[in-house]
């Protein structure tokens, strides 16, 4: 599988995150990637009015990606927001060569670091396995990657590769802990973990959100024995990387968490 990571900031303004997020899938596709990931809340970047975002722009935001993921026959992964009875749900949103679009929605919601996620969003219950090809896939966004139970259950619903679109907010120590815990997770699961958040506005000079958590960069990828296979810098970036899924049966043989553990735990 080619994966392009598409490490970009995003703003208020959808059109112009749709035509960043356009320019990085050619460029993604001329490489001979499969896949293109980009980060959480690539539509409309925290720190401006979700809900209203949603609103207005959602059913814009999902015809243009599903239509460009089917013009290239190309997988597209991409964070979006839709529309609750009062609050919004942050989505993994999906999108398959045949304009097909499923969506994994935030679990665990950031209420952490003085910022209140749940004020404005509403959690998902449900964790996604998705056929990508001939591999499974599952899903986590950002604060998700804090709580490894979920990666083993999508480890156990056959996920062999697991994708975590991310706005990872700035402050001390964050980025550490960032570039920690994406290995962690790949150790617990046997997978492959693409950690993949926004770039950091001060660097790539786009405007943010002073106190949103808008990204921080240094994304990258860990193969599922904990072994950083791909990292990026600190502004908006492109890289593709091939990933060869032998590894998850060796660590699966290997160092088998899953089949040793008890009571599920």
């Amino acid at each position: 599988m080619r994966i392009a990571l598409a490490q970009i900031n995003t703003a208020g303004n959808i059109s112009e995150n749709i035509e960043k997020v356009e320019r990085y899938v050619t460029e993604s596709v001329v490489g001979g990637a499969d896949v293109v990931v980009f980060p959480e809340a690539t539509m409309v970047a925290f720190g401006n009015d979700l809900g209203a975002a949603a609103d207005t722009y959602i059913k814009e935001w999902r015809t243009h990606l599903s239509a460009l993921a089917q013009d290239n026959n190309v997988w597209i992964i991409a964070g979006e927001f839709e529309n609750t009875d009062n609050r919004v749900r942050n989505i993994a949103g999906v999108y398959s060569p045949e304009g097909m679009h499923e969506g994994y929605a935030k679990i665990h919601l950031y209420d952490a670091f003085g910022f209140s996620e749940s004020e404005t969003v509403e959690p998902g219950e449900s964790p996604l396995v998705v056929q990508v090809g001939d591999r499974k896939v599952g899903f986590a966004i950002c604060y998700d990657i804090r709580f490894p139970k979920l990666f083993a259950e999508l480890s156990r619903a056959g996920a062999e590769l697991i994708v975590v679109p991310t706005s990872w907010g700035s402050g001390p120590g964050k980025v550490e802990q960032w570039e920690v815990l994406g290995r962690a997770r790949a150790l617990d699961s046997n997978s492959y973990v693409v950690a993949l958040g926004q770039a950091d506005p001060s660097v790539s000079g786009v405007n943010a959100v002073e106190g949103a958590p808008t990204g921080v960069g240094h994304s990258y990828v860990s193969d599922p024995f904990g072994k950083v296979i791909a990292k990026l810098g600190e502004g908006e970036e492109l890289q593709i990387i091939d990933l060869s899924f032998d590894k998850t049966e060796k660590a699966k043989e290997s160092l088998p968490v899953l089949k040793n553990a008890k009571l599920g735990y």
